[in-house]
């Protein structure tokens, strides 16, 4: 069994149960209710397949059992690497059912990143597809636990199940592994034994690295599943919804409104392993999607699709975008082209979950210039550097406070102390709160360009430059200046067929549009694609470096 040291305390329990935030169910009791409502309801649809409710919930059980002759213990941790396949639903769901802590790590990372957070983790099991896209999984892995001494056991699920690979002594297939009769084994008592409490941590997820080294989050099940359920009511979703997802379930993003939101409501859920326009389109009109959450990067991808006409999406009511503003062309063009649907920003961190949302009632500009209210729980304040509240329209830093935070940064409890003092948590952002609560993410602190003294409005000047027709990206970032200390740098994605944009044009734009001059970048440098998480944030800190050094 292993234990973990966060900042969890009674009077935290307490609070969030007095409250109702926090209802002592872990995510299996969710999948219990919806078998009981219907066994034969659609419950996860991936490019190998599909399982129904009753389906699922025998592979938990079975897996749950396995897992427990493998040695997996009361807060163990198993490492998924996998794609957005239903095998990752089904082996979390069965690590929640013993008490297990999944470590989600996202298919793109490769050896650094894995030999760090697998270290991090003490990862007692390691499940990786045996190749994906191209890339030998199989071999990392081999790569990976060949350096421990204590090695984690590696399961594999073949990507071509009729071709499993070929395994080494001590590898585990899981085709082989399903085949077993594990609840034989065991006993239904067993596993009501090994029922964790909904206060221990159930998910160990890395932080995404848009300000460098990554970082392990904490959750628990109550935190986890209080990230979840405020959902349903802001969205008006139930059973009946069909919900997608495209984002890796290795980021918070994909995990809650991928894997948890279905279970939670009894829906089916529809998965993209691997991200393509014109295969969401038929998906939407094959399933009847009506949900979809993602970085705006999608939305953009889903109205460029070359068969959007030619397919019924009218099922999809709302896309729900976070990581990024949603440029208002961007929204003009979405409502043209998919009547009906509505477009909601949303901000969130891994630490906190997803905290403000739009609401498919919300005007225009509201979507367009804020990133929504905060959710069902959560509260959030702006403060001066000196923690001092600031009015309402001050932009400062944010503080979160809610039922669906983290519980500290594994083994770092002092760097988590330096954010968090289990009550309120310091986001890093920048953001304002307007006189309706609609919360504006202004940035990252580190984002913030003070030019000649001067604060320049990075997310004022992002949105102006995403409305220029030939921009399909912009990012803004500060680099050193000998005599303003900063200046601003836009790093440009140029629409298809586009040609490229010097800076002088970019200034006629910004003069045309009647932005200060003072705001206006002093370098502009055209890209193909910006550096990002897997998740599609940009990581602006890549960005600085890139134009740090080439400034005078």
């Amino acid at each position: 069994m292993t234990t973990y040291e966060t900042l969890l305390t009674q009077g935290i329990i307490d609070h969030n149960t007095q409250a109702g935030y926090w209802d002592g169910q872990i995510l299996t009791d969710h999948l219990d209710r919806a078998v009981e409502r219907d066994p034969n309801a659609v419950a996860s649809v991936d490019s190998r397949g599909s399982l129904t409710y009753g389906e699922l919930a025998q592979q938990v059980e079975r897996t749950a059992h396995g897992l427990i002759q493998l040695g997996l213990g009361r807060g163990d941790v198993i490492s998924l690497q996998l794609p957005n396949w239903k095998e990752w639903v089904i082996l979390h769901l069965a690590a929640v059912r013993i008490g297990a802590v999944t470590n989600p790590l996202i298919p793109i990372y490769r050896d650094r990143e894995i030999s760090f957070m697998m270290e991090r983790a003490n990862t007692r099991i390691l499940v990786v597809p045996d190749s994906f896209r191209g890339y030998d999984h199989l071999a990392l892995a081999r790569r990976m636990v060949g350096g421990q001494q204590d090695p984690a056991r590696v399961m594999v699920l073949a990507q071509d199940p009729a071709n499993p690979p070929a395994l080494e002594e001590g590898e585990i297939a899981w085709g082989e592994f399903m085949a077993i009769d594990w609840a034989s084994k065991g006993s239904p008592e067993e596993l009501a034994e090994r029922r964790p409490d909904a206060n221990d941590v159930a998910l160990l997820m890395f932080t995404s690295g848009t300000t460098g080294r990554p970082k392990g989050v904490m959750h628990t099940h109550n935190t986890v599943c209080a990230a979840g359920l405020p959902w349903p009511d802001r969205m008006g979703m139930d059973h009946q919804d069909v919900i997608h997802m495209a984002s890796t379930f290795g980021h918070l993003t994909g995990y809650l409104f991928g894997v948890e939101l279905p279970i939670l409501l009894g829906a089916k859920g529809v998965f993209q392993d691997v991200w393509n326009k014109e295969k969401f389109v038929e998906l939407i009109a094959e399933h009847g999607i009506t949900h979809t959450s993602g970085a705006t990067p999608f939305l953009h991808d889903l109205l460029d699709a070359s068969n959007l006409a030619d397919h019924d999406v009218s099922s999809l009511q709302r896309f729900c975008c976070m990581g990024a503003p949603i440029p208002r062309v961007l929204l003009r063009n979405a409502r043209e082209e998919v009547p009906g649907l509505s477009v909601l920003g949303g901000w969130g961190q891994t630490e906190c979950a997803l905290s403000t949302c739009g609401h498919p009632s919300d005007p225009v500009e509201k979507i367009t210039t804020t990133d929504g209210r905060p959710v069902r729980g959560i509260e959030v304040r702006i403060t001066d550097l000196d923690g001092t509240a600031l009015p309402a329209g001050s932009e400062g830093k944010l503080w979160v406070r809610g039922p669906s935070l983290f519980v500290g940064y594994l083994d770092q409890l002092d760097k988590t102390r330096e954010d968090f003092d289990g009550e309120w948590f310091d986001t890093g952002d920048l953001a304002t709160l307007d006189e309706d609560s609609y919360l504006t993410i202004a940035g990252r602190s580190k984002d913030l360009i003070i030019r000649g003294g001067e604060n320049i409005p990075v997310a004022y000047l992002e949105n102006v430059l995403h409305e220029h027709p030939y921009i399909a990206s912009v990012a803004i970032v500060g680099a050193p200046h000998a005599r303003l200390q900063e200046i601003a740098c836009a790093a440009v994605v140029m629409n298809d067929g586009a040609g490229p944009l010097t800076l002088e044009a970019v200034r006629t734009y910004l003069d045309e549009k009647g932005v200060a001059k003072s705001y206006w970048p002093e370098r502009v440098e055209i890209l193909e694609d910006f550096p990002r998480t897997p998740s599609g944030k940009i990581q602006k800190y890549h960005l600085r470096e890139r134009f740090t050094g080439d400034t005078a």
